[in-house]
């Protein structure tokens, strides 16, 4: 987690969440669910960067504090029902969103969807936003809010110094990134941060200073932070991966559609019937390239993956076998860690391909 600095949450599980199939390549004997079952142990936050996610403290404190236009010297104070929430917080230590169901009811307001969630689940959300919650855990996947302490009087980073370090954070997790899809990371981030001030001036200045470079490859500019930064570019592994949809390695889809010549689309929200790629589809890498994408159910608890090909399947018994080991590998990841002892003899693993 510190060396990435961030990892992108998402809710859906199909078979398992983004966060943990995006550490499963990157942790050593990582399991599904092992970063819910780390989280207060390794002291880690929820927070939003250019999307919402799991990050290291020294990530958190850079997006704090964020101004509130609607309150006086941009500080925010809450009032109402968001005051009392807080209040009860405070008072009763770590809050289900369902604790507060007997003191406030169960009233609902709009969400940041346009749908409508409970108004005290709304005034969490805002508390936390802001700073003055944290989530301390999850239980069934629901976040679990903690009142975040008064902190003593501490030398505060300038905002354009959070901007820069911001700035750079986001180029090294998705470096190569083409400058599009740089600016579109940085705009949500700053939507969400507006006290940052404007970062397309930002990049210009790292620029101007050698911490970024930049370079066109067919007339696509790329950027990635400058040599003995601390980033590096790693070899592609030997075999197959499967992706999260928001794994840094496909996040980038203007960089995805050049390098790879076809367009990976997410569609877990797209209606059934004008579906290309299916419902979680999960991106095929194969050495240097990803060449197609995999469906992963379990029907009576055992993988199946429908498997599809940009352009056609490779032929080679090497690829077959390195296919059939990741898949092996999606099992064990899946399994919880006592019935791996439980279970005798060798994962198996079904395969329709379409």
């Amino acid at each position: 987690m510190n060396r990435l600095g961030f990892v992108q949450a998402d809710p859906i599980r199909a078979p398992s969440r983004a966060q943990d199939l995006i550490l499963r390549h990157r942790v050593r004997g990582y399991r599904a669910g092992d970063l819910d079952r780390s989280f207060a142990r390794l002291g880690l936050e929820e927070d939003f960067l250019y999307a919402y996610g799991f990050m290291p403290p020294n990530t958190a404190r850079l997006l704090h504090p964020r101004p509130d236009p609607d309150c006086e010297a941009g500080v925010h104070a809450p009032a109402g029902l968001a005051a009392e929430v807080l209040a009860f917080v405070r008072s009763h230590g770590p809050t289900h969103p369902r604790d507060l169901e007997q003191r406030f009811g169960r009233e609902r307001a709009v969400n940041g969807w346009g749908g409508f969630s409970k108004a005290t689940t709304r005034a969490l959300e805002e508390l936390h936003h802001y700073g003055l919650l944290r989530v301390a855990q999850r239980r069934d996947g629901i976040r679990v809010y903690t009142a975040v302490p008064p902190s003593p009087a501490r030398m505060e980073l300038e905002p354009s110094e959070r901007a820069r370090q911001l700035v750079m954070l986001v180029a090294r997790l998705l470096a190569p990134v083409s400058a599009v899809s740089l600016r579109g990371a940085l705009a949500l981030m700053a939507r969400r941060n507006p006290g940052l001030g404007p970062l397309g001036p930002v990049v210009a200045a790292a620029l101007r200073r050698g911490e970024l470079e930049q370079e066109a490859v067919e007339g696509e500019t790329y950027l990635r932070p400058a040599a003995g930064s601390g980033w590096q570019h790693d070899p592609a592994p030997s075999g197959v991966r499967l992706l999260a949809p928001f794994d840094p390695v496909v996040w980038d889809r203007r960089r995805f559609e050049h390098l790879w010549g076809w367009a990976y689309r997410f569609e877990a929200y797209t209606p059934p019937p004008q579906r290309q790629f299916g419902y979680y589809a999960l991106p095929l890498l194969w050495r240097g390239a990803v060449i197609g994408w995999a469906n992963l159910t379990l029907p009576g608890g055992k993988l199946d993956a429908a498997i599809g090909y940009a352009h056609r399947a490779p032929m080679s018994m090497e690829f077959r076998r390195a296919l059939d080991a990741e898949l092996a590998r999606v099992e064990r990841f899946l399994t919880p860690t006592d019935a791996v002892h439980r279970r005798p003899g060798r994962v198996g693993v079904g395969n329709s391909a379409t």
